[in-house]
C-alpha cells in the first residue's frame, strides 16, 4: 500500500516504481538507497531486487481505493522519469492520476530533460505538481529551464540538498521551492547565506518558499550526531505552499 509519509510538505508517498541510478552530485548520499537496503533485509515486499530500477503494476491501483483528498508524493524511493522507465508505464501512471482528481501527486525529478519530451504529444494532468531537483549550479539549475517547458498546474524546485551557493536564479513561471540541507553521517553543510539567498528571490519574484530543514549539520556550522536541528532559517519557520490543495474535478 501507500504509506504516510514523514516528509513534511506531503501526505502520503506512492512508489509505482522503484531503484534508481545516480545522476549528479545530490544523489551522492541517497536516502532512497539507503533505505531500500535496510527494507530488502527486512523482506519488504517490491525491494526484492533491491535498489535496482524495478516497475511495480500491482501497485498502480492504490490511489484508486483512496476515496479522501490526499497530497500524494510520487516515487519517493525512485525518479518516474528515470530513461529506463518506459513511456507505456508512464502513461499507467499518468492514466491513474487523471482518474483520480480528488488527489494531487508531486512529481519530483532529476530527469528534467525527459519532461518537456514526454509531454509534447500528452497534457500533463491538472491535479499534478511538476518538480525538479536543483542541488547546484552545473547539474541543478538547468533543469529549471526544462521545467519551465511543461504547462503544469504547479512547477516546484527542491534545493535539497543545498550544497553551494546557486546565485541568481530565475524563477519566472515557478511557483513553489523547496530547501534543505542533507541528512544522514556524510552529510555535507548547508550554509545559512545559501538558504537565505534563495528565499530573498522568491520574496522578489513572489515564489512561495518553504525551508524543509537543516539536516545534520546545523546553523552554526556544527554537525550532529542525530538529525536534530529543525526547521528555522534566521530564528523563524518558513512553510508557504503554491495554493491551498483541493480537488481537481
Amino acid at each position: 500500500m501507500s504509506s504516510q509519509s514523514k516528509i513534511e510538505w506531503t501526505e502520503q508517498t506512492w512508489n509505482p516504481t522503484t531503484g534508481c541510478t545516480k545522476v549528479s552530485p545530490g544523489c551522492k548520499h541517497c536516502y532512497a538507497e539507503t533505505m531500500a537496503k535496510r527494507l530488502t533485509a527486512m523482506g519488504a515486499g517490491g525491494y526484492e531486487n533491491g535498489f535496482q530500477l524495478t516497475t511495480h503494476d500491482y501497485r498502480l491501483t492504490q490511489p484508486l481505493k483512496r476515496k479522501k483528498p490526499t497530497v500524494y508524493f510520487v516515487n519517493s524511493m525512485s525518479d518516474l522519469f528515470h530513461e529506463d522507465i518506459p513511456d507505456t508505464f508512464l502513461d499507467k501512471v499518468f492514466n491513474v492520476i487523471r482518474e483520480t482528481p480528488q488527489h494531487t501527486y508531486q512529481i519530483l525529478t532529476k530527469r528534467s530533460e525527459r519532461l518537456p519530451i514526454y509531454f509534447q504529444t500528452r497534457e500533463c494532468p491538472k491535479n499534478v505538481w511538476l518538480g525538479v531537483s536543483v542541488e547546484d549550479k552545473q547539474y541543478g539549475v538547468p533543469r529549471i529551464d526544462d521545467l519551465r517547458k511543461v504547462n503544469a498546474t504547479i512547477r516546484f524546485l527542491s534545493i535539497e540538498p543545498l550544497l553551494e551557493d546557486i546565485g541568481e536564479i530565475d524563477l519566472s513561471n515557478i511557483h513553489w521551492v523547496i530547501v534543505g540541507g542533507e541528512s544522514g553521517p556524510s552529510a555535507r553543510p548547508m550554509k545559512a547565506e545559501w538558504a537565505d539567498g534563495v528565499r530573498l528571490q522568491c520574496d522578489i519574484q513572489d515564489v512561495a518558499y518553504f525551508f524543509k530543514q537543516w539536516g545534520t549539520w546545523g546553523a552554526d556550522g556544527v554537525k550532529r550526531a542525530k538529525h536534530v536541528n529543525g526547521r528555522k532559517l534566521n530564528g523563524r519557520t518558513y512553510d508557504s505552499y503554491p495554493i491551498n490543495v483541493t480537488s481537481y474535478a
